[in-house]
């Protein structure tokens, strides 16, 4: 039987993170080829030796790059199109933020995270367009903070809010182009960034605690939001972004104030919350 992605070609930022290749396994089992793009070319070989063994006969490039630099992004769709000659499905999920207090932030540290959540998505989406001839999909990884305030994560919250905004403009923007663009706003997930929370209790189970389902999430589960919105079956949704998070967003964030303290210790966080400059470390 014919796959529902056979004959597409898709291009998957953070290739070797937990999010972008339980990703690409998807598209790969459903019949897509997968160009595969990260900073290190060990860890993105060592992915496509995991995802030929999960989906044998699998078609996967390889590029090394930085999502964030123009001619990084524009030579991995290159060779993503040289694949079979077309681009279908864009899939950035470059993306994260830092723990730190508004009032420790500065210019540059603040500008860091817009750049990492939004200028990573906008790359793809502003040079890989042009090289959909047929029009195509593309997803991209929101996070729950863009609704949902957060103390501690306030650039990062900003950044994915901002990303939400861009997706709406460029899903009014390209309909007439038959590129349909959406997001997934991924709860609490196990990455290779958050896996230490995940090995400490006293931070992971405030997030648990304020899930209906009762788990925190995996990459495959945000994986299977990631190939609904890529493929046919929602071929009349664009402009939207969808929460998979075991239902947190029914309810609210933890209050992570004693980990702000631990690590930048109470007289920081002291001055901050009286809205002072913290103390030198």
């Amino acid at each position: 039987m014919t796959k529902l992605l056979s004959g597409k070609t898709a291009f998957v930022t953070g290739g070797s993170g937990g999010i972008g290749s339980a990703s690409a396994k998807l598209l790969l089992q459903d019949g897509a080829e997968v160009l595969l793009m990260g900073r290190r070319i060990d860890a993105l070989e060592a992915t496509r030796a995991r995802l030929i063994d999960e989906v044998p006969g699998a078609r996967i490039a390889l590029h090394a790059g930085d999502a964030g630099q123009q001619a990084d992004v524009e030579a991995g769709l290159d060779k993503a199109v040289a694949m079979s000659g077309r681009l279908d499905i864009l899939v950035p999920t470059v993306g994260g933020g830092g723990f730190k207090p508004l009032l420790m932030h500065d210019a540059d540290s603040f500008r860091a995270e817009l750049d990492y959540n939004i200028i990573t998505a906008f790359l793809a989406v502003r040079y890989g367009v042009p090289r959909m001839k047929d029009g195509g999909t593309i997803v991209l990884i929101s996070s729950t903070a863009a609704i949902m305030p957060f103390p501690w994560l306030g650039a990062y919250c900003t950044a994915k809010g901002g990303l939400e905004q861009f997706l709406r403009t460029a899903a009014d923007e390209l309909g007439s182009a038959n590129v349909r663009i959406n997001a997934i706003r991924p709860g609490m997930t196990k990455s290779d960034a958050t896996g230490p929370m995940f090995d400490n209790p006293d931070v992971i189970q405030p997030f648990i605690d304020q899930m209906p389902l009762g788990r925190a999430g995996m990459p495959d589960d945000i994986a299977r939001g990631v190939r609904f919105l890529a493929g046919p079956e929602s071929g009349w949704v664009t402009g939207q972004s969808f929460a998979v998070d075991g239902g947190h967003e029914l309810r609210r964030n933890p209050d992570l104030t004693n980990v702000a303290r631990a690590i930048f210790g109470d007289a920081a966080i002291d001055a901050v919350q009286q809205g002072r400059e913290a103390p030198a470390a």
